[in-house]
Formats: C-alpha cells, sequence, structure tokens
C-alpha cells in the first residue's frame, strides 16, 4: 500500500474552545489527557521528531490546559 503522507502531531489531536472545555466533565476531561498523551508518545516511539508542546507538559503535570482561546492556538507543530 502506498504511503498517503505524513503525518503531524496537530493531525491526531483534538481542539477545543474553552467553552467546550469547560463543558467536559472530569472523565472526558481524564480520558482527553490520556488519548493525548497516548497519541504523542506513539508518535514519538515511531521515530517523529519534535519538540514537546506545552499542552503535553500540562497534561503529564496533571495541570488544567487553559489558556485563552484554543488549546493549540499558539502551539507549533514540527513535521508538518
Amino acid at each position: 500500500m502506498p504511503l498517503q503522507g505524513t503525518v503531524s502531531f496537530k493531525d491526531v489531536t483534538v481542539d477545543f474552545t474553552q467553552e467546550e472545555w469547560q463543558q467536559l466533565d472530569t472523565d472526558q476531561k481524564a480520558l482527553y489527557r490520556d488519548v493525548m498523551l497516548e497519541n504523542y508518545y506513539h508518535l514519538i516511539s515511531v521515530g517523529f521528531h519534535m519538540t514537546k508542546p506545552d499542552m503535553i507538559r500540562k497534561l503529564e503535570e496533571g495541570k488544567e490546559l487553559w489558556t485563552t482561546e484554543r488549546i493549540f492556538s499558539s502551539q507549533s507543530y514540527l513535521g508538518e
């Protein structure tokens, strides 16, 4: 099967507005954390090279993500 192109970290993330994030309950936020960390670790394990995004650091530390308008608004994604 031919390659379909490269995958970036942003391709495997979900971006919530602050309002959407506030509507999630504790279990939904925990699921989001687990899935985003798993996606990040899988990309790293297959050789994807990138600077660790701030949102991953916050998730690893158990901190609340909320910034201003969007989780990824000021993030840069290497490999895009």
